[in-house]
């Protein structure tokens, strides 16, 4: 842990860049998570939508569901029975471990997912995408993209 004096404070350039981006990040999240609204959904909806219709089967583990959503076991839990409720999507046992669950789309939930699907691209186009160059598009990857390598290979998931 580093002492007081040993603290390498955030130079301006940094602390404008790092606001910035926590500024972007929260404004975004908030605009796509609004843009979802009318369909009923949550940006935690659809991406477990996204995560299991782009799956083989439709269908993942629910223990790789949480860890590929980046959610507790418990809260992913949660939020599959609203979403059972709801007719997106249905648990089915694992045939090969008895206390595995599968959480499976359902056809009302690939549904949603193709009707929902194109306003959501709109949005993100609308609200980050067209609003960048192409050069800046290949900056913020190529910027962002050691960081999400360290923070991944951190959390253990490669």
């Amino acid at each position: 842990m580093e002492t007081e004096t040993a603290t390498r404070w955030l130079t301006d350039a940094e602390q404008c860049a790092w606001r910035t981006h926590l500024e972007v990040n929260r404004l975004l999240t908030y605009q796509l998570e609004k843009d979802l609204q009318p369909f009923g959904l949550t940006m935690n909806d659809y991406e477990i939508l996204v995560n299991l219709s782009e799956s083989e089967g439709v269908r993942m583990r629910m223990s790789d569901l949480a860890a590929a959503t980046m959610q507790s076991k418990s809260r992913l839990s949660h939020q599959i029975t609203r979403m059972e409720n709801a007719d997106l999507v249905r648990r089915e046992n694992c045939e090969s471990d008895r206390r595995g669950l599968f959480a499976v789309l359902t056809e009302h939930g690939m549904d949603m997912m193709q009707k929902v699907a194109p306003h959501h691209v709109a949005s993100v186009r609308r609200h980050f995408i067209d609003l960048l160059s192409e050069e800046d598009l290949k900056h913020v990857h190529s910027a962002l993209r050691p960081v999400a390598e360290r923070l991944r290979t951190q959390r253990g998931k490669p």
